[in-house]
């Protein structure tokens, strides 16, 4: 007669446990964008935290009656990709259309991990912030991209110019804020023409 070593109970903590272990490789994860101080380059793990904070503080200017919940619980696991897939630049067109296939394989991969049914969580709010379908994948979204205009603002430019971005680039990304956010939209619509302004982004 076999005897069972391990709870299911156990085997459960382990597999939790293993993600645990897994998803601190995403503060190793060097993006573009330097800190507002900048003293030095942020990584995905420092960016994840950051927009979740900024889901909670600005969440008033999400659409009425987004579940702010779910819009930080998605910018929480938004990145987790990146310790396969890494740091996309969203400038950078071939490093753009190379990332789903990459992401989609470190889904599987990383989220698989979890138990069966948080797994299947998790992985339904990347897939929700990848589709950009609900109020809260495009708020989700709208900070995300927020973010590291704010910072590019407030470092004299940032990443553009060291780069090459124009602001017809950071326009376009700006659209996207707009759709889940419109007064964040504007706000960042305003923070790019002061930045063309003071000379920190091209036309």
């Amino acid at each position: 007669m076999s005897r069972v070593t391990i709870a299911p109970e156990e085997d459960r903590l382990t597999a939790q446990i293993s993600f645990a272990i897994e998803i601190d490789k995403l503060k190793r994860i060097i993006r573009r964008n330097h800190l507002i101080d900048g003293s030095r380059r942020e990584n995905s793990a420092e960016h994840s935290w950051y927009v979740g904070m900024l889901a909670m503080v600005l969440g008033e200017h999400a659409p009425p009656g987004t579940d702010l919940q779910r819009v930080v619980a998605m910018l929480l696991v938004h990145d987790l990709v990146e310790i396969d897939a890494g740091d996309a630049f969203v400038y950078d067109p071939v490093e753009v259309a190379a990332q789903p296939e990459a992401e989609r394989a470190a889904a599987e991969r990383i989220f698989g991990l979890l138990p069966e049914e948080q797994a299947a969580w998790v992985r339904e709010l990347w897939d929700e912030f990848e589709a950009r379908s609900t109020p809260e994948a495009k708020f989700a979204k709208a900070l995300d991209r927020f973010a590291p205009i704010l910072a590019n603002h407030h470092t004299e430019g940032g990443t553009w110019p060291l780069f090459k971005v124009k602001a017809s680039q950071v326009r376009e990304k700006v659209r996207m804020i707009e759709e889940g956010s419109p007064s964040l939209g504007a706000y960042a619509l305003e923070l790019v023409e002061l930045s063309v302004a003071r000379g920190h982004l091209s036309e």
